[in-house]
């Protein structure tokens, strides 16, 4: 019983794309860290005086001991990553935004549920044989 719940589950539609829209994040997660350590990073590094963000970083304190690394926080990486949210982001709202514009255009408009009575002018159901505001018997349409 449980293992046929599990297959309907798992072989739904939207699990399927859900996966695929996953791993596809995924790979597009590694196209726009590339982009954003080897192409955007630079430029604005140069542009502020060479500097390389992911390696920005604020020394808060000292190891246990002398041969350990000191305690520093990498705001350097952090703003990295920042800025990859902020490009996914982007691409994302992008993305969603164009299949909004195709999918309504694709979308035909729903059929009108209401007609105007031949006699009083009422607006009424479209599937009505007689008229609830002066009773005149419709014809089907």
């Amino acid at each position: 019983m449980m293992l046929k719940e599990f297959k309907e589950f798992a072989l739904k539609g939207n699990v399927v794309d859900m996966a695929v829209g996953i791993i596809i994040g995924g790979a597009f997660g590694k196209i726009v860290t590339s982009l954003v350590n080897d192409v955007i990073m630079p430029p604005i590094g140069v542009l502020i005086g060479s500097l390389d963000f992911s390696k920005l970083t604020l020394q808060v304190g000292t190891g246990p001991a002398p041969e350990f690394e000191p305690v520093v926080v990498r705001y350097g990486a952090f703003l990295n990553t920042v800025v990859d949210f902020l490009i996914v982001a982007f691409c994302i709202f992008l993305v969603v935004r164009q299949m909004n514009r195709l999918t309504a255009k694709l979308v035909p408009p729903p059929a009108p549920v209401l007609r105007d009575c031949p006699r009083c002018a009422t607006p009424i159901p479209t599937k009505a044989k007689r008229c609830p505001h002066c009773t005149s018997e419709l014809d089907a349409t």
